[in-house]
């Protein structure tokens, strides 16, 4: 299998995934106003780099992409529901996300929480009706997707970030283990599902695990100093809403040019765990070099 350029990778799987999700929703006999607001917040857009990591890695290991698109699929609905939930009141109060007004204020606030919890149970429903799929896959997938995003993953995360914000002396590892579970876990994920769909030997997943632990972290600490110095109308979102909301951040703790060496770190620690991977992993590296060097 040839190795696209990265920028085609990436258009051409967000044109599909863009396909795709809504049709998981299209034969679903739930009410409208739910299947309406769950669609508003799938086809917001976004980077949808979760699923280009799943897939990144299939390619490496020369998988027909098919095989993991109802994953890819999964994964990002998962997603989505965090970032509805994280939006609401309760949570970070959010009014805008990706440039358009969130969940809640179209939906309302239950409407909006119905709609998160419904796309995280229906991510698991996708994952065990998959053809691609054989049962021992669906079940470790599966067992990977509610650790990663349950009360020891990304939940788990969001809660110790909340407790985070009320701390005036958080520590740098602190802060290390709120952005592991809340971003980096479902990161992980992407990388790690696609590994046990490719059958990859023990060693590459090993390996695998930690370029994806280094790389999520890389991902937390770039976007800290991307809401200082990033540019708000591709974010979709205001520069400096995390000191505005008194959020602990890497830029707030190790100050900015002290944030910069730690991304420069994690960055380097995931491309050396990669180079040991037995596979063709150009499109890893340039994603790792994508997540370094975004602007949004």
């Amino acid at each position: 299998m040839s190795v696209l350029s990265l920028d085609l990778f990436l258009r051409e799987q967000r044109e599909e995934l863009k396909q795709q999700l809504p049709r998981y929703l299209s034969t679903m006999k739930a009410p409208e106003v739910l299947v309406q607001s769950m669609l508003y917040s799938l086809e917001a857009g976004g980077k949808r780099l979760r699923p280009a990591l799943l897939l990144a890695t299939l390619q490496g290991y020369g998988i027909r992409l098919e095989k993991g698109y109802d994953v890819a699929c999964a994964v990002e609905m998962i997603h989505t529901y965090s970032l509805i939930h994280d939006d609401l009141p309760a949570m970070d109060d959010d009014d805008t996300r990706r440039g358009k007004p969130t969940n809640h204020k179209i939906f309302g606030e239950a409407m909006a929480i119905l709609a998160g919890d419904a796309l995280l149970t229906y991510s698991f429903e996708i994952i065990s009706r998959s053809k691609n799929l054989n049962d021992q896959e669906k079940v470790r997938v599966i067992q990977l997707l509610a650790s990663a995003s349950g009360p020891t993953g990304m939940v788990g995360g969001q809660v110790a970030d909340m407790e985070g914000e009320n701390k005036v002396d958080l520590t740098v590892g602190e802060l290390e283990y709120i952005h592991q579970h809340k971003t980096g876990d479902l990161l992980a994920f992407s990388i790690e599902a696609a590994a046990v769909l490719a059958n990859a030997p023990e060693k590459d997943q090993i390996h695998l695990r930690h370029f994806a632990k280094h790389l999520g972290l890389a991902f937390q600490i770039k976007d800290d100093i991307l809401d200082i110095e990033g540019d708000g109308d591709k974010m979709g979102k205001p520069i400096g809403s995390d000191e505005e909301n008194q959020k602990s951040t890497y830029p707030k703790l190790l100050g900015l040019d002290g944030a910069k060496e730690k991304l420069v770190y994690h960055i380097q620690s995931a491309k050396d765990h990669l180079s040991k991977v037995n596979q063709k992993h150009v499109l890893l590296e340039e994603l790792t070099d994508y997540i370094a060097s975004r602007t949004y």
